[in-house]
């Protein structure tokens, strides 16, 4: 399909007569070539190089998702040559990031071809990239791979319009940011609502809270050794949810209130996979003296997934949520 399309293009440079003497274009693939962006906190100009030859894709801030798409879903944009473009370019010599990104770029080289996309529809799946742990077995969340693709294109060359059923553009990467990376160390005890029918564990900007608790796991008897109580997590009993917040601290005021205070700010909600017997989403809880008159509950979930729309990542094979205390007076 690229050979098709770049036979077309030079065509069109030949059609033209547009032979200055410089760089004759007889190959148009960026496949192998890596996408990256000028910015990439707000990823508005994405760009491909080769050593005389540029191709370039601007469209507006939060176009890529970070979210993946469902199996043969696309994220789809129409050019408009306003707010989503489609530039190739080539140049009478070697180019950088600067030629492309600097506010002023370079005098040289010069460009000495360009082909505008007129219309066509940009194509977007994403899926996420995540990292195992061999020790633990908990997934991590890295950052996000969109596949772009562009049917439909309609570009000119010189005054001359050249219609193209299906342009890949490739891969493009993008990382999560820091302030975006999951806190999932809890390193305050676990708390327990009045009513018993809520624990929770917390830290500055992220809470793990299981809900409407099945009451026989937590009770004021030692458990024998090697038998925790155990129970499946499910979206009406033992419903575990993580909670990422913005714009204020959390604290233990936070919790149990009829309705959740104004601050800080829900940000995102992650809910546990439903579990399976003996396989995977099993709430544990080991009940050992602390103290005379105090116990100590162990939690443990066991391979647990937290999902977010299209996005899932797992909590590994041992999980520590945390400790509760109860009294027995």
């Amino acid at each position: 399909m690229m050979r098709k399309f770049a036979s077309l293009l030079l065509f069109a440079f030949l059609l033209n007569g547009c032979d200055d003497g410089d760089i004759t274009v007889d190959s148009i693939d960026f496949a192998s070539v890596t996408a990256t962006s000028c910015d990439p906190e707000t990823d508005q100009l994405i760009y491909k190089l080769k050593s005389q030859e540029a191709l370039l894709l601007q469209m507006p801030e939060s176009s890529l998702l970070n979210e993946p798409t469902a199996n043969g879903d696309t994220l789809k944009y129409s050019i408009n040559n306003s707010t989503f473009r489609l530039f190739y370019r080539s140049y009478d010599g070697a180019v950088s990031k600067s030629n492309i990104c600097d506010l002023i770029p370079p005098t040289t080289p010069k460009i000495i071809n360009e082909w505008f996309a007129k219309s066509g529809t940009i194509k977007i799946s994403t899926t996420a990239q995540t990292t195992l742990n061999e020790t633990t077995g908990a997934t991590t969340i890295t950052g996000y791979t969109h596949n772009i693709v562009i049917t439909n294109l309609t570009y000119s060359v010189e005054s001359l319009d050249v219609t193209q059923p299906v342009v890949v553009f490739g891969d493009f990467k993008t990382t999560i940011n820091s302030e975006d990376k999951l806190d999932l160390t809890f390193t305050n005890n676990v708390g327990q609502c009045t009513d018993k029918k809520q624990i929770y564990a917390f830290n500055p900007s992220s809470a793990m809270t299981i809900e409407n608790l099945d009451p026989a796991l937590i009770t004021n008897e030692v458990t024998p050794a090697n038998q925790p109580r155990t129970s499946l997590l499910s979206a009406t009993t033992n419903k575990l949810l993580y909670r990422v917040y913005t714009g204020g601290v959390l604290n233990t005021n936070y919790f149990c209130q009829a309705t959740a205070p104004a601050t800080p700010v829900l940000k995102e909600t992650w809910a546990a996979v439903n579990g399976v017997a003996n396989e995977s989403g099993i709430i544990e809880v080991t009940t050992t003296t602390d103290a005379p008159g105090t116990l100590k509950h162990t939690i443990r979930l066991r391979n647990t997934s937290l999902a977010k729309g299209n996005n899932k990542f797992n909590l590994g094979t041992s999980y520590l949520l945390g400790e509760l205390y109860t009294t027995t007076n």
